[in-house]
């Protein structure tokens, strides 16, 4: 007949889990300290690595990309706001930041033609076009990294608008009519509500029908 663990083999056992469960946690924690160790290392040789080549991240695309790409790496966004360090050092956030309003001005300006639909690298070539002191320095890279910070500014509806400016419904509607005939508003009719939403890709500082500011 097997005998089974008294009491005393129970605590020795729990006691050697602890110790394990102890020792797996220290573990954890010197290898997590020393990944923070190595992360901080290679963002001040990164920074370093800027300093010295910050012409290049400037005026080179192809050496502005991998750049980017090492970046990413370790965590670091340099366009993460248009002012701090990597903005003050390169001025890169500037750079992506008119990027953004320019493609915007060649959306609007070439929907017309293309429904709002442009090909990548149509869009670059007009951007190289209207940038003529330096029209190698814009490549697909940097088109993709401006895109991806633009965002969707504000909508309002003709019932927002009755509601807040007194307004009749006609009213609105020619303003919006007009709005849209000038270029200066999209139309979202997408919604489960069946309410539609007027798009203002310039409109900064005004409150959705969220509540929030926009």
């Amino acid at each position: 007949m097997r005998r089974r663990p008294g009491i005393g083999g129970l605590q020795t056992a729990a006691a050697a889990r602890d110790q394990y469960r102890l020792l797996g946690e220290n573990v954890a924690k010197i290898r997590t300290d020393l990944m923070k160790e190595q992360l901080t290392t290679f963002r001040t040789q990164l920074e370093d690595f800027a300093r010295k080549h910050k012409n290049d991240i400037r005026k080179n695309p192809a050496f502005r990309s991998q750049f980017h790409n090492m970046c990413t790496k370790v965590g670091v966004d340099p366009l993460a706001s248009n002012k701090g360090f990597w903005a003050e050092l390169l001025g890169i956030g500037d750079f992506y930041y008119e990027l953004g309003v320019q493609i915007v001005d060649i959306c609007l300006a070439t929907r017309p033609h293309n429904g709002g639909l442009i090909n990548l690298q149509e869009l670059c070539n007009l951007l190289r076009q209207r940038r003529r002191s330096d029209r190698e320095a814009v490549s697909e890279d940097d088109c993709l990294r401006a895109i991806s910070k633009l965002k969707a500014q504000g909508f309002v509806t003709v019932i927002e608008v009755e509601r807040r400016l007194s307004w009749t419904t006609g009213r609105a509607i020619d303003a919006f009519d007009t709005l849209l005939d000038e270029g200066l508003a999209m139309i979202d009719d997408g919604h489960k509500d069946g309410i539609r939403r007027y798009w203002f890709p310039c409109v900064s500082s005004i409150s959705t029908p969220g509540g929030a500011d926009t």
